[in-house]
């Protein structure tokens, strides 16, 4: 058997399942989630802004 049908075969009954998280998890990994995507944010924008202040003062440096 293929690699790349071996699943298919399976029943699909997933749909039925229910969730095995609970709805107050969820919301905390949520609330995780969007935070650590703050923070990274953040930090991608101070990156910012010390590589263009870096530029600024290299490009004064040779004016």
């Amino acid at each position: 058997m293929s690699m790349l049908t071996q699943g298919f075969e399976r029943p699909s009954n997933w749909i039925e399942r229910p969730t095995l998280i609970s709805g107050t998890r969820k919301t905390r990994l949520k609330r995780v989630a969007l935070r650590a995507l703050a923070v990274l944010t953040m930090g991608g924008v101070l990156t910012a802004l010390i590589a263009l202040k870096t530029a600024v003062f290299v490009w004064n440096l040779h004016a």
